[in-house]
Parts: structure tokens; sequence; C-alpha cells
């Protein structure tokens, strides 16, 4: 089982990216799927979840600017980040739930991927 997280990059504040997280070995169709990041020198936290049936939950430093979504075809997560600021530069990780809810502690994720890199320019 692989989680493989791509599309980081730098941006200049106010831009925006949007992050995948492709699934391979298996589906997780009946998991939630979350995002994590750790910026330099802090742990990693989280930021967003995503149900099996679509309920959604964010960081309060993120609502109103993230979207998480997710293709059951593709197998694929994703993560719209708009309206940037420097301190969402982190490593961002993907990861897959035990359970169906979304959950944002760390220890109901048992697959993650390898992170991808977000750089924010003031």
């Amino acid at each position: 089982v692989q989680l493989q997280a791509s599309g980081g990059g730098t941006v200049q504040a106010g831009g925006s990216l949007r992050l995948s997280c492709a699934a391979s070995g298996r589906t997780f169709s009946n998991n939630a799927m979350g995002w994590f990041r750790r910026a330099p020198g802090k742990e990693r936290v989280f930021v967003a979840a995503i149900g099996y049936r679509g309920p959604t939950s964010y960081a309060d430093a993120v609502k109103g600017r993230f979207t998480i979504s997710r293709d059951f075809a593709k197998n694929t997560l994703y993560l719209l980040m708009n309206n940037l600021k420097p301190d969402d530069t982190a490593i961002y990780y993907c990861a897959a739930a035990r359970g169906s809810l979304p959950t944002s502690q760390l220890g109901g994720y048992t697959y993650w991927g390898q992170g991808t890199q977000v750089t924010v320019s003031s």
C-alpha cells in the first residue's frame, strides 16, 4: 500500500496550489482520508479530513481557504489551497484513516504518504 503526495512547490502569498495524493495497492473508499502538515521546527498538525460519505473537517487556520476532496474512481485525494500565507509553509502529508469518519487525531490514521513541500513567500 502506498500513498503518493504531489503538487507542492513555491508560491507567493495570496497564490494557490492543489495537492494530490494517489493511493495504490488498495482502495480507501470506505475510509476517511486527511491532510496534515509539519512546519519547520514544529510538530505535525491536522489540516483537513474527509469521510467516505463526504463530510469534511478543517483546522481553524485553513477554514475558508482550503478545500479537501476525493475522486473515488481515481483513488485520489486532493487539497486545494487558496489565498496561501507564509504560515502555510510546511511539508504536507496525506493519510488514510482506520475509520470512515473524518478525524483530526494523528493516531486515527494508519497509512501515510511521504510528504510534499509547500513554500509560501511573502
